[in-house]
């Protein structure tokens, strides 16, 4: 058998600046699309803060945006009106992530006893998941809820020095969806090492979901008659806290800072945040033009050319 040769080529000075030149093309990409993200001269602000860990923003059909002090056990309201910020609810079962239904409702994973909560406007609370199957929830963490009024959710086991348990009743960590009757709880999503973040797209048709233990995006398409999901694919290799998505599809994940991808799950933009973890984040105001960031201690905004959705 002939043998040939193995050369090695010393590439030239020209190949070699290929690589940077290709980094910085690819920055001024990013940098052309966040300015058809955000607003002219935007500035990220600070417009509350001495909490002990902001969580779960979400907003109502005014554009009130309503976000959790979870250690304090309480619900904060940022008021369209004024701008202002203030206590709506203590004694919320240490609610983690919180969602509007479309009858004006807030549905909140309470962490306290690992439950699903509505609130209705009175403030009076019924709890609508406690268990599957017999066994205790590990803890709801995020929901995102449908035009039927279903409700999906993530069940990861964070341990809390709260709690009187310290293992999993359930085995794995899953996602969840509960029936609009909110008679029927089904398994939905498996797979992960811990789900997280949670949201679907205006037209119905997928749901984005974080395992953020494996530092993984994935989406799934909707089935619209019983709300099962399938065509599991992976979106981006990043995991994430929180997220949310703008009216053109772009899908937002947070932990350094916020990180903004477009439908093709390719990086458009990075918005950095100046404290150690950036944990939720969604759109508000009277536009839904407003972009709503909890981060630590503090909650940000940041003014935007897109919107959010409903």
């Amino acid at each position: 058998m002939k043998k040939t040769a193995l050369k090695y080529v010393v590439p030239s000075k020209n190949v070699v600046l290929v690589i940077p030149m290709m980094i910085f093309y690819c920055s001024i990409v990013v940098a052309q699309q966040e300015s058809k993200l955000i607003a002219k001269d935007a500035q990220l602000t600070k417009i509350a803060s001495d909490y002990q860990f902001t969580e779960g923003p979400a907003v109502d059909k005014d554009g009130n945006v309503y976000f959790t002090d979870q250690p304090n056990d309480r619900i904060l309201k940022w008021s369209v009106s004024n701008g202002t910020v203030s206590t709506y609810m203590e004694n919320t079962g240490r609610s983690n992530g919180l969602y509007f239904d479309n009858k004006g409702n807030l549905l909140a994973c309470a962490d306290l006893d690992n439950q699903l909560w509505l609130i209705k406007p009175d403030k009076s609370v019924e709890v609508l998941v406690k268990d599957f199957e017999g066994k205790r929830l590990n803890g709801p963490n995020d929901l995102w809820i449908d035009k039927r009024d279903g409700v999906y959710f993530t069940d990861p086991f964070y341990k809390r020095n709260y709690w009187e348990r310290t293992e999993m009743e359930i085995e794995t960590q899953d996602a969840y969806y509960l029936s609009p009757d909110r008679t029927t709880l089904e398994r939905v999503a498996t797979g992960f090492v811990k789900p997280n973040g949670i949201v679907g797209t205006k037209n119905g048709k997928f749901l984005y979901i974080v395992d953020i233990g494996d530092k993984k995006t994935y989406r799934y398409r909707i089935n619209k008659l019983n709300g099962e999901l399938y065509d599991r694919q992976l979106f981006v290799e990043m995991g994430s806290d929180g997220m949310t998505i703008d009216h053109k599809g772009n899908v937002y994940l947070t932990g350094e800072g916020v990180t903004i991808f477009n439908k093709k799950g390719e990086k458009i933009g990075h918005i950095d945040v100046p404290e150690r973890w950036t944990a939720n984040i969604c759109f508000g105001g009277k536009e839904q033009k407003k972009l709503f960031v909890t981060a630590m201690g503090s909650l940000y905004t940041l003014d935007m050319k897109v919107r959010g959705v409903r």
